[in-house]
């Protein structure tokens, strides 16, 4: 359904995930459900439970449903990484509540399994966005409100990922004035937000700038440290900070200090 409202110009994958709480960065991932659309409008899902390395917590297993005995002898996400991320290959993503959570908990994952994962070349779609900017609610209200449907599978990771599609492409259909292409919805409802640079959260893009979100020179830009501080990003540089937060801190170097430093790691 969604492909006759929105043409892709590259797959979609709609994707939603399970954890062992609410804190992108402190928590792990339990389990991860893809639904991806291609152009043509064939669909593929993807569904894996992971071991997260640590006890579930109650008041975790009573939102999804997932246990400790659930997930032993699952592999961890370090052993899933790299077929997770062949199936993102040359994908937009898309999900319900994904800037805040999903995207974020993945992009950690991948870091911790030392697997490359991108995003600045990928468009992102939030129905959460979309349904907040017009009816605030959670998933399951949004089923009932643009579906009629009881999301009775709600907080399976598939199920969620399933029924976000659905509701993606219902608000399509209630809103005729949204864009028809996922470049512009992404311009509208995601490019504007401040949002992580790095996995850990280190810089954070704020009205179009690369800023500091950690230290002293928080909310700092990246740009007027490289001209008034330059040693601030020469520390990081040469500090105990993971490859990706050296990267975007390389790229403000002063042109004189850019000679001089060994290449980036690959």
């Amino acid at each position: 359904m969604l492909d006759r409202l929105l043409p892709l110009e590259r797959p979609l994958v709609v994707l939603d995930t399970e954890a062992t709480g609410t804190n992108a960065r402190a928590d792990r991932i339990v389990e991860i459900g893809c639904v991806k659309l291609h152009p043509d409008g064939r669909q593929e899902t993807w569904v894996r439970r992971v071991d997260p390395g640590m006890p579930i917590p109650r008041g975790a297993t009573a939102i999804h449903g997932i246990r400790d005995e659930d997930v032993r002898g699952c592999p961890p996400f370090r052993e899933i990484a790299e077929e997770l991320r062949q199936f993102l290959d040359g994908c937009d993503l898309a999900g319900y509540n994904l800037s805040a959570f999903d995207l974020p908990a993945i992009r950690l994952e991948f870091l911790r399994a030392s697997i490359p994962f991108e995003i600045t070349s990928r468009r992102l779609l939030d129905a959460q966005r979309i349904f907040f900017s017009r009816e605030p609610r959670h998933l399951a209200a949004a089923a009932r409100f643009y579906c009629d449907a009881s999301h009775d599978g709600a907080h399976g990771a598939l199920a969620d990922a399933e029924m976000t599609l659905r509701v993606l492409a219902a608000q399509l259909e209630r809103y005729a004035e949204l864009p028809r292409s996922v470049g512009d919805l992404h311009e509208l409802f995601c490019a504007g937000m401040d949002q992580d640079l790095d996995p850990e959260g280190r810089f954070r893009m704020v009205k179009g700038e690369p800023t500091v979100n950690f230290g002293r020179n928080r909310g700092r830009t990246l740009r007027d440290l490289s001209r008034q501080e330059p040693g601030f990003i020469k520390w990081i540089i040469k500090g105990d900070f993971s490859q990706p937060v050296k990267e975007i801190a390389r790229k403000f170097l002063p042109p004189e200090d850019k000679s001089s430093q060994p290449p980036a790691k690959s």
